[in-house]
């Protein structure tokens, strides 16, 4: 059998690291719009909330850990690596210390992961004891990719691994299961809506500061109109940047997104043998996203049997496509036998592309703008934080528990909605909550409307402007300032979630 000759494997190896030769790495920031000579895409240059955070962790080196960058497929995993580079550059690291490979190549096929970095030392003549910065993308194609990674950590402490996949699920469980003390998960989520309007060259536009230092919208009509666009394809840093994209979404979600996740990444790893029932379960619960859900339902709607529900429930949620949120009743107690919880999609784009755009007369579009609320409020304080309320003939949407207390902290009620006596009643109700929970906020989003209602101690606010407000806190829980190769970056969080 004939192997891969060794100049064809530098050969690719250059391919995938042009900045060697170059020794730049052009397109490194958003002010420049050439790479290796050529046009730049937009959706490469345009940085997402989260790089900061991610550049910060790679320049830890207190910690011996992997960085295992993990989030659903498309939305951006590889090009932020890609900008990683550039920015290691035009911080002052030298090119030839930087090494890049997409191990889905088939090249790399049955090639450990030692062989490939010694590869990287014989081509780059590095000295042993001199760090590199090593970028494994799409590592879940090497098999026990992990054990060989957490032996990489261990023998060259000298070196900073950053490892990321599409293949969530596999990547979150086996991290979690053999990376312990050695990797740190760095999850990227969607688009959040401020990013939406940062990449449409419109937050300046339509935000604002208050002399209370609060978010507001200078056009509120605007504003929304950006909002329906963000529910039919936000969440997507391409789509949002591609119009072709934008006018096939149902094609992008369904072929590069769902599909690949359902056909490939959940039965490879979990050895799911009927993958119908999988794609059967997953479009019901898309076609439900923000409502609640009973396990008897679910199970007669999906045609699958309960224990075998619940594991799939369990697959979809490791995948990123899906997230569940549990009941508590009126004293704020958690259902001890949770037989009916509330489903979002990860991404509120989803349903749409699905099912078809939505406008605002669309039955499920109230559903879609709690999705979107959810997915951009939830990483300031972490995912186990939230619960929806709902006793006798009273639900509130989402209720934010103290983690020290597990004692409610805030209250919101999702309304698109201008109507008085539906926000008369909603607000009535969170005041009558405020009576027996102690919150720090309580609040109902409205369409348009903006007003404190002093008596019941309630805030309204347009959702559009809330999400935003939000999505904001989300990329930066902490203020602090962080060093880096001598500029600041903040100090940000992902999704509250920097294990």
């Amino acid at each position: 059998m004939l192997q891969v000759p060794d100049f064809q494997m530098k050969n690719r190896f250059r391919l995938d690291n042009p900045w060697w030769d170059l020794g730049e790495f052009s397109g490194a920031s958003s002010t420049q719009d050439t790479m290796i000579g050529t046009k730049v895409p937009e959706h490469l240059t345009a940085r997402r909330e989260y790089f900061a955070a991610l550049l910060h962790l790679i320049f830890e080196t207190q910690a011996n850990r992997a960085v295992v960058v993990m989030g659903p497929r498309r939305v951006g995993k590889t090009y932020l690596l890609k900008q990683v580079v550039g920015q290691l550059i035009a911080q002052g690291v030298p090119a030839k210390r930087i090494a890049y490979a997409s191990l889905e190549t088939p090249l790399y096929t049955g090639m450990p992961l030692e062989a490939v970095l010694q590869q990287f030392q014989e081509i780059l003549q590095n000295p042993a004891h001199e760090r590199m910065y090593v970028i494994l993308d799409e590592i879940q194609y090497l098999p026990q990719w992990e054990v060989h990674l957490k032996v990489l950590v261990d023998r060259f402490p000298q070196h900073r691994f950053v490892a990321s996949g599409s293949a969530a699920a596999a990547l979150r469980m086996k991290s979690q299961e053999s990376g312990a003390g050695r990797f740190t998960d760095f999850v990227l989520p969607p688009m959040s809506f401020a990013e939406f309007l940062q990449f449409k060259q419109l937050d300046k536009k339509l935000m604002a500061l208050n002399d209370e230092l609060d978010d507001v919208t200078t056009d509120i009509a605007a504003l929304n109109a950006e909002f329906v666009a963000y529910l039919n394809y936000g969440g997507y840093p391409e789509a949002v940047l591609l119009p072709e994209i934008q006018h096939d979404m149902g094609r992008f979600i369904r072929s590069d997104i769902v599909d690949k996740v359902l056909l490939r990444d959940l039965p490879s790893l979990y050895g799911i043998s009927n993958i119908q029932e999988l794609n059967r379960l997953f479009t019901v619960l898309a076609f439900n996203t923000g409502q609640e859900i009973s396990l008897e339902s679910l199970c007669k709607e999906s045609g699958v049997v309960k224990n075998t529900l619940l594991r799939y429930l369990d697959y979809l949620e490791a995948a990123f496509l899906i997230q569940r949120l549990t009941r508590v009743d009126e004293n704020a107690r958690r259902m001890q036998r949770n037989r009916t919880f509330k489903v979002f999609l990860t991404n509120p784009a989803m349903r749409a592309a699905l099912f078809g755009p939505l406008t605002e007369d669309d039955p499920a579009f109230g559903h879609v703008v709690e999705t979107a609320v959810f997915t951009n409020m939830q990483g300031q304080r972490g995912y186990g934080s939230y619960a929806y309320g709902r006793w006798d003939k009273a639900e509130i949407d989402f209720i934010v528990m103290n983690p020290a207390t597990q004692k409610p902290a805030s209250a919101i009620e999702v309304k698109w909605s201008d109507r008085e006596k539906t926000l008369d009643d909603a607000g009535r109700l969170l005041g009558a909550y405020r009576q027996t929970h102690p919150l720090a906020h309580a609040i109902v989003t409205t369409k348009t409307t903006a007003f404190t209602s002093s008596a019941l101690q309630v805030q309204y606010i347009p959702t559009a402007q809330y999400c935003y407000a939000e999505s904001l806190l989300t990329h930066s829980v902490d203020f602090t300032k962080v060093a880096v190769g001598g500029r600041e970056y903040a100090n940000v969080t992902l999704s509250g979630k920097v294990f």
